[in-house]
Formats: C-alpha cells, sequence, structure tokens
C-alpha cells in the first residue's frame, strides 16, 4: 500500500467506529477500555492471519483479519451493547465472537471483567503497480546493421584455445573456437549511430568463465587468456 491516506488498520478501526455509533446511537470512542469509563469502547486487540490467494499478473492483496473487543461500561451501556447485537444478527456483518469473558485478557488490560464481544473485521494490503513513465518523445525505428564477429582465443605464448564457448553478453549468439582458436559470430546487430561502442563476449571452458570487451570494428580480434593465478 503506497500514498498519504490511512493504512488497513487505521481505516479498519474509523469504519468500525462509525458502524458501531450508527448502531448503538451514540459514539464510541477508539481506546482501551477504562474504570470509570461510562459507554461501550473499540479497541484491536490482535491481527490475525487469513487464507492468501495465489495468482499470476498483478500480485494479489496480502489478506488478514484485525480483532477488535468492544466493551461496555457502566449499566447504560448495555442498552448500546444490545442494539449492537441486534444489528450485527440481522445484518450477518460484522462477525462477532462471543468469547471476550476470559478473565485472563482482563488482567492484561488492567480493568475489571464487564460485558464485552470481540468483532472480527477482514482487512488486506494492496500493491499498488507502478505507473509508467510518461513518453516524452514519438517513436523512432532505426534499422541496425548485422556483421559477423570474427577473432582468435590464445594464450599467453599466443598457442590457440579450442573448444571455447564464446558467447555475446546478453544475447542467444554463441559459438566455439576451432582447432585454431578461431571464432566467428555470425549476422550479430550492429548500431551504426554507435560504431565505437565495445562488445562484451564471454569465455566459458577449461573449467573458467572470462570476460572480454572487443572493439566490433576490428577485423581480426584478438583475445588472449592468461593463465589462472595461483
Amino acid at each position: 500500500m503506497t500514498g498519504d491516506g490511512p493504512g488497513p488498520v487505521e481505516a479498519a478501526t474509523a469504519e468500525l467506529a462509525a458502524w458501531l455509533a450508527g448502531a448503538a446511537g451514540e459514539d464510541v470512542p477508539v481506546g482501551p477500555p477504562a474504570d470509570g469509563g461510562v459507554g461501550l469502547t473499540l479497541w484491536p486487540l490482535a491481527l490475525r492471519p487469513a487464507r492468501q490467494t495465489r495468482g499470476t499478473g498483478t500480485p494479489a492483496p496480502y489478506r488478514f483479519t484485525i480483532r477488535y473487543l468492544v466493551a461496555a461500561a457502566g449499566p447504560a451501556a448495555l442498552a448500546g451493547l444490545d442494539r449492537v447485537l441486534t444489528a450485527a444478527a440481522t445484518a450477518g456483518e460484522p462477525e462477532l465472537v462471543l468469547e471476550a469473558g476470559d478473565p485472563a485478557l482482563w488482567v492484561t488490560l488492567g480493568v475489571a471483567p464487564r460485558p464485552a464481544l470481540l468483532v472480527d473485521v477482514p482487512a488486506q494490503v494492496t500493491s499498488t503497480p507502478p505507473v509508467a513513465p510518461p513518453v516524452l518523445h514519438p517513436l523512432r525505428l532505426r534499422r541496425l546493421d548485422l556483421r559477423d564477429l570474427v577473432g582468435r582465443v590464445v594464450g599467453p605464448q599466443q598457442q590457440p584455445l579450442a573448444a571455447l564457448r564464446v558467447e555475446l553478453v546478453g544475447t542467444p549468439y554463441a559459438t566455439h573456437t576451432d582447432a585454431g582458436g578461431r571464432f566467428r559470430l555470425a549476422g550479430v546487430p550492429h548500431d551504426p549511430e554507435h560504431p565505437d561502442q565495445p562488445v562484451r563476449l564471454r569465455l566459458v571452458g577449461r573449467g573458467r568463465t572470462l570476460t572480454a570487451e572487443v572493439d566490433p570494428a576490428d577485423a581480426d580480434i584478438v583475445i588472449v587468456c592468461e593463465p589462472p593465478a595461483r
């Protein structure tokens, strides 16, 4: 989730508080229950995992459930709690859980036990896809020339290195050196607007992988492979 708006927990809490106020007929403040208070209070207790969906393409939202405690303080709050129970039972939502009588809960909150219920509200975090940058220039098509890259791979004493795989990095173009260490990569795209741009080759063989940048305009490319350092 991105942006400056409320997060999923804040948004769900505000929405539930508004629904409770309408059902109970009075404002329901967000805050933990306290001794000496009067009326209903709303407080998020836990974030619980929910079943996630999988798919291809746009990432699925991350789903979870927020469990709230709705507590009644004082005899006058019982009527509001009744109205909330009736409204939820009639509408079938939000999901109510009548398991808020655990004495350990009230010990943790530091208040005397009181009539209360739990409300489970689904929430999710939605990933916003990145915005594509604007097109600032008109589409321009260029024709690329094709050329052959011809060269040799030799050792420090100019001995030819055969059976090495020669790859043009970032492309499917590849070949092998012959018995004389020579290679030819045929039909390699060449950009005439950047004739001096070096080409990167990868050499694979004899338990080693090396890279070399070569001049594509060179009619006879020579790549010298140094022996491995000991």
